[in-house]
């Protein structure tokens, strides 16, 4: 989960609403710069942390007692075989996209972790046998990924409240086509992102969170119990941009 420390307690967005704000945002590209299999590449970037279910998790807490926040956790092999289950029972090529996610997200880790290695290494093995399956070529599939991890990165960005004053720009990421790309507050309030990536010029992005007032928790059943709890809100955004 994405939490941020607010001044009236934590706000917590769940992985599986960030998920479908990456796919809000992919569903915006540019229609003549879109993957083939369009579909599932929305389906897998919407999917990418599906096995991310706060309700189910025993390791929401830090020692301290507060929620813990996405950048704490660190690799785990049940949760990444799970979240390979999901992807492969839709189809092969999601299966691909997510495998190649998971060895973005943790091949730093595997440096030093050896089950990390071991799971990574398979993953890349796997990926080359699906490839060859979908008679997709690497350098496609990479740039279909990027894809894929440039909304990933957009929607943390925004639920991290990372937007920037005074028209002020952030990078978001190097999008498929080796652009940079960054986000900016325009003065009416809106977002524009620099180049433009979308198809059209105005469109709005929204995302669910919940305020827990509470600070700290016994255990992760309490947490669970003051999540259920807590009032459902929609934030908003209004992109607008310019087609070059």
């Amino acid at each position: 989960m994405i939490v941020n420390y607010l001044e009236k307690g934590w706000e917590i967005i769940t992985q599986r609403a960030h998920g479908l704000l990456s796919a809000q945002i992919a569903m915006q590209w540019r229609k003549k710069d879109r993957p083939k299999r369009w579909t599932e590449t929305v389906l897998a970037i919407a999917d990418h942390d599906d096995a991310q279910i706060e309700l189910e998790a025993n390791d929401l807490l830090t020692p301290l007692g507060g929620p813990v926040n996405y950048r704490m956790k660190l690799f785990e092999a049940d949760h990444c075989r799970r979240l390979q289950d999901f992807s492969l029972s839709k189809s092969r090529y999601i299966g691909l996209l997510s495998s190649m996610h998971m060895v973005f997200l943790h091949h730093k880790e595997a440096e030093s972790n050896p089950e990390a290695k071991h799971f990574l290494n398979e993953q890349i093995k796997l990926q080359k046998i699906w490839r060859k399956e979908l008679n997709i070529s690497e350098k496609e599939t990479s740039r279909i990924y990027a894809l894929m991890e440039w909304c990933d990165a957009f929607s943390l960005l925004l639920c991290q409240h990372e937007v920037q004053p005074e028209n002020r720009t952030i990078e978001i990421s190097q999008g498929p086509d080796k652009k940079q790309y960054k986000l900016m507050q325009n003065k009416n309030g809106s977002l524009t992102v620099k180049p433009w990536p979308f198809e059209t010029v105005s469109f709005k992005l929204h995302v669910e969170y919940r305020i827990i007032n509470q600070l700290q928790f016994k255990n992760c059943d309490q947490f669970k119990a003051e999540l259920l709890k807590a009032e459902v809100t929609e934030k908003v955004w209004v992109m607008e941009g310019k087609i070059l």
